[in-house]
């Protein structure tokens, strides 16, 4: 398929993750909805309440299946407000859903609810994950079964309120030629509850080999982390945010660091964007979403597809819309 396609033009949904379960396409994605709650820069505007899942067996023209409402705040016992985007991995048969969700102190954490089917319901554990904070939970399960989460998002998703996973007094972004900060990534616990180790800062590097700076906004982490494996290596994909791109880098191991390669997606219609990458039936797909239906309101995003490409050298073409 070269042509994007909405997936699910009844309803806006954003922020999709994307995983092949029991053999069907699999799509955790968020829940936009009419709040009233003007926009602003912290977000507030994105008020969530709820999950809904969807499954296809035919991305190019099957018919996308809507497994209902598995997850709302109302369920959660340390809820506050503001579902943001989650992801789900698979393990021993069970199937794990990770979500921001600030607490009542408005500050986000990162919760679990544990599912028997891929379809949900979710049932939430009582607490969030200890250590836990910011935005933006994907979860990459690697070929020896170790389960890896990559999290953090700027601005709204307050990772700059933390240094070296300990909260700030005063939230710092750094500026100009310092580093630019980056995104998290633990690997989880064996029952997949829980971080068995302190989150690492996943560094990004130029073709100096020197950290991104906070001033190259074309190429700097700032939300939407997304990992997938490709012919033996690793690809940290992610949204520079202010600027609005996709872009990716590759590396040698799940922790990094990595070497920024480029663009996989331009700018969408919308302030945010957001994506997940999978392989199905041998074919590579970029899922994402723009605000093209809502007639360009921020806050009400709608879910595309398109097929992916890689060249010889594994490098991933950047995906053209028109």
């Amino acid at each position: 398929m070269n042509t994007p396609r909405y997936l699910v033009p009844g309803d806006y949904m954003a922020d999709p993750a994307v995983h092949v379960f029991e053999g069907r396409l699999y799509i955790y994605p968020s829940h936009d909805r009419e709040s009233g709650i003007p926009e602003n820069d912290n977000g507030d505007h994105f008020d969530m309440a709820d999950y809904h899942v969807f499954s296809m067996d035919d991305v190019a023209h099957g018919l996308v299946q809507d497994h209902g409402v598995v997850l709302k705040v109302a369920d959660i016992p340390w809820a506050g407000r503001q579902l943001w985007d989650c992801d789900v991995a698979c393990k021993g048969g069970r199937y794990y859903m990770y979500f921001p969700l600030k607490d009542r102190n408005d500050i986000f954490r990162i919760g679990v609810a544990v599912a028997d089917s891929p379809r949900g319901p979710f049932t939430p554990m009582p607490d969030p994950v200890r250590g836990s904070y910011s935005i933006d939970p994907a979860v990459f399960t690697d070929h020896d079964g170790a389960c890896y989460m990559y999290f953090g998002g700027l601005w709204g998703g307050q990772l700059q309120r933390y240094r070296e996973n300990k909260a700030l007094e005063c939230a710092v972004l750094p500026q100009g030629d310092e580093p630019a900060l980056p995104s998290r990534v633990v690997r989880l616990s064996d029952d997949m509850l829980g971080f068995a180790e302190e989150p690492r800062p996943v560094v990004i590097l130029d073709e100096d080999g020197k950290p991104l700076k906070a001033a190259d906004n074309d190429r700097r982490f700032f939300e939407a982390s997304w990992m997938h494996g490709y012919q033996g290596r690793y690809y940290f994909s992610y949204s520079t945010g202010d600027t609005h791109r996709i872009c990716y880098a590759i590396g040698d191991n799940p922790y990094g660091p990595f070497v920024y390669q480029g663009l996989i997606l331009p700018p969408v219609v919308g302030w945010t964007t957001h994506h997940s990458i999978v392989v199905y039936k041998g074919r590579w797909y970029l899922f994402y979403h723009d605000c093209v239906p809502s007639g360009g309101k921020t806050w009400l995003r709608s879910l595309k597809v398109t097929q992916l490409h890689y060249d010889d050298q594994g490098r991933i073409i950047p995906v053209c819309e028109f």
